[in-house]
């Protein structure tokens, strides 16, 4: 049935009005970051600024070493995606075409791991990245050094794989006819080859939707940063805001700059891959 002009019409103010309401607090953001100190400390709230200073994102940035935390942020995500993309692709592609003795049990076990919250796997990930065995000084008994502690491969470890991906790239493919494997195989491809030749050229929005999932949660990643690294020169621009949040707690000009470059990777990498995101997430079809 569809939708009458009336209904039709209401829903689109509704949404409307809803990406207002999420709008505002990104231009009150990016506005507030190019006004004075004393415009912001005004009595009269005013939207826009009265002397726009784009030099606030440069004094912003000099305050400390910026090139270097964004450096540590991008190196680290993006490992993270790109192993992460190639082992919960393999490993759904594996769940969804090709049968083996204990698939079920093992794809219920990825499942449980949906449920455990990140906060209960933290110490357990943090004792097995301190003694990991001939890193970082330590033996073949993982003792004697400090392992992946202050090391990017220590960053990257939790995010390399992860059964929610597992699943999105299981239920996408098990979207395909059987009569795909079938014409694969009269091809004489592998299933590796038929992976390879077939599936992922096919598979463009199921890859973008986990590579937005993914980059959004490493880049914002505070916890485990704070966690694994104790020197400066490792720290995340997370790790990096908080420190200046403390610092320049008074000068919200300064501080919103910064917030508004911390979340301006993520802006764009949305923009390019909105089409694909929202394709991946309507044809992974949450069934089967």
């Amino acid at each position: 049935m569809k939708m009458k002009k009336g209904a039709r019409l209401l829903l689109f103010l509704l949404m409307l009005l809803f990406c207002v309401i999420i709008i505002i607090p990104f231009l009150i953001m990016f506005f507030t970051s190019l006004k004075t100190q004393a415009e912001i400390s005004g009595a009269a709230f005013r939207l826009l600024p009265e002397h726009w200073l784009f030099s606030n994102y440069a004094d912003a940035m000099k305050s400390s070493d910026w090139g270097r935390f964004f450096w540590n942020s991008f190196y680290t995500t993006f490992l993270a995606v790109i192993i992460s993309l190639v082992i919960n692709s393999l490993a759904g592609y594996a769940f969804a075409r090709m049968e083996f003795k204990g698939k079920d049990f093992l794809f219920l076990l990825a499942l449980v791991g949906m449920m455990i919250p990140q906060q209960v796997t933290m110490l357990p990930n943090f004792v097995a990245m301190k003694y990991f065995p001939l890193m970082g000084g330590n033996n073949i008994l993982g003792q004697g050094g400090t392992g992946l502690i202050n090391t990017y491969a220590g960053m990257i470890a939790p995010y390399i794989a992860g059964a929610f991906g597992v699943f999105l790239f299981r239920q996408f493919f098990m979207n395909f006819p059987k009569s795909l494997d079938d014409a694969a195989k009269i091809d004489g491809l592998s299933r590796f080859g038929a992976f390879v030749r077939v599936y992922l050229p096919l598979s463009k929005a199921i890859f973008a939707t986990l590579i937005v999932f993914k980059t959004t949660s490493t880049w914002n990643e505070y916890t485990w940063p704070l966690i694994i690294t104790t020197r400066k020169n490792m720290w995340t621009v997370q790790l990096a805001l908080s420190v200046f949040r403390e610092e320049f707690i008074t000068q919200w000009n300064y501080l919103m700059a910064a917030t508004t470059l911390i979340m301006l990777p993520l802006l764009v990498m949305y923009v390019f891959m909105q089409k694909y995101f929202v394709e991946g997430i309507v044809t992974t079809g949450i069934k089967g």
